[in-house]
């Protein structure tokens, strides 16, 4: 007999609390007090939440989380390695959930989906498909600089992950035992010949896995979750690498696209077009995921001197109106990701030379400071600090004020072109560079 037989079933608890209900006030407070101790189980299993990050961003995408205290100093050599093993190139983020690790990587000419057991880093499963890079010059390119990806993130949603390499494959797998559940060959499907279109990470929404065709004429796309069929298609126009953002505008939900030289806002019903506002791009590459803050305010950043801005969305007689609240150039972010801490907009500015962190006033825009001792970042926002990764492989703790940064704790545990950002559930931290991945233990 499983532990869950001896629990009353909802049925039988709907009828003891009936029957409670016609005894007397001490008879039932009896009866009550026995039933909290009978059915506690059932309460606490309730209450407890197992903390997992999902998708790009975490579980609200925007790189804040819940977590337990995060130890303010470590000991020499930096804090506890639970593990440590090799992966290969890549750039995906890596998801927690079920006590799996799910991200991806690059073993010759194929792309790997990987699940690994959390606790020891132990290959769960792997799903390898032929992904040669001859096209677009990134055999050329990409492995002398950047490196040839998988960029995308793949997204967790009930029990699938879903996936999608540099050469426009979009896998559905089963989370436990990495079964193929569906795929679409995107560049077949919608004739894409831009393969810049497969660096934006999806996003879920309803039975919906939705997903950018970047660089291409064929827009947003969203796919039945269960079948992979075509749920909706939107408008055709240019859009941008960088990943999409789900906002809820005053009771409405809207999926923030960047395009080339714009900000679009879609519906995620219909792929249908709500607003859009102009952000110039000398390349069209706007890489950095929007910030949606408080007062319906969204921050969006780029580099190849765009700079950042501040769009106000409001909704009028049910339409959409969008009005810029500020610019500068002081923040450019390439590709790393904005956080928005107490009315403070915090990035890496920088193109292609050092990238420093800034911090600018969320409501003017104006420059606070700028922090010149971690090179280019990417950052996780939990317990009151920032857990920093920086593109030279460091890792620090520190906290965000309006004067300035307070390293509390930083150690070199990475190696160079460190571009993914961290994953933290509870005080578990997962990173990685091109090399290796490894789990770290924050807490106290």
């Amino acid at each position: 007999m499983s532990a869950d037989s001896n629990r009353a079933s909802p049925t039988a608890r709907g009828l003891l609390f009936a029957r409670v209900a016609s005894l007397g006030s001490v008879t039932m407070l009896v009866v009550i007090m026995v039933m909290l101790v009978t059915l506690g189980g059932d309460l606490g299993h309730a209450q407890r939440s197992v903390p997992t990050w999902p998708q790009w961003g975490g579980p609200a995408r925007n790189f804040h989380v819940e977590a337990s205290t995060i130890a303010r100093a470590w000991p020499d050599g930096g804090p506890a390695e639970l593990w440590r093993r090799p992966l290969g190139e890549g750039y995906s983020a890596i998801l927690v959930v079920d006590g799996r690790l799910v991200t991806m990587y690059r073993d010759g000419d194929r792309e790997v989906v990987v699940a690994l057991n959390a606790e020891t880093g132990a290959t769960v499963w792997e799903h390898a498909y032929d992904a040669p890079l001859a096209h677009n010059g990134y055999v050329d390119v990409w492995h002398n600089s950047a490196g040839p990806g998988p960029y995308s993130t793949p997204i967790i949603v009930d029990g699938t992950v879903f996936a999608v390499g540099v050469d426009g494959h979009l896998h559905a797998l089963d989370l436990h035992t990495g079964t193929l559940r569906w795929s679409q060959d995107l560049v077949d499907s919608f004739d894409v010949i831009d393969y810049n279109a497969f660096a934006s990470s999806p996003l879920s929404y309803g039975r919906t896995i939705i997903l950018p065709l970047g660089g291409s004429g064929n827009g947003v796309v969203a796919f039945d979750r269960e079948t992979g069929a075509v749920a909706w298609q939107s408008e055709p126009f240019p859009l941008a690498p960088g990943s999409p953002l789900l906002i809820d505008l005053d009771g409405q939900p809207q999926l923030v696209t960047l395009g080339q030289q714009e900000m679009v806002g879609l519906s995620p019903v219909d792929g249908r077009r709500l607003w859009s506002h102009p952000h110039a791009n000398e390349l069209g590459l706007h890489l950095s995921t929007p910030v949606w803050g408080p007062d319906n305010r969204l921050f969006v950043s780029s580099g190849y001197d765009t700079g950042s801005r501040v769009i106000e969305l409001r909704r009028v007689a049910g339409e959409t109106t969008a009005a810029e609240v500020w610019h500068t150039n002081r923040m450019r972010l390439h590709f790393g990701n904005a956080l928005q801490i107490d009315g403070l907009v915090l990035g890496s500015s920088g193109d292609f030379g050092p990238a420093f962190l800034t911090a600018l006033d969320a409501e003017t825009g104006v420059e606070l400071w700028r922090e010149r001792s971690l090179a280019r970042a990417q950052m996780v926002y939990a317990d009151g600090v920032i857990v920093v990764i920086d593109e030279d492989g460091e890792i620090a703790i520190a906290s965000v004020t309006d004067d300035g940064l307070d390293v509390h704790a930083r150690a070199s545990l990475l190696t160079g072109n460190a571009w993914t950002p961290p994953s933290l559930v509870g005080t578990r931290l997962y990173v990685r560079d091109r090399h290796d991945i490894l789990a770290l233990e924050l807490g106290e």
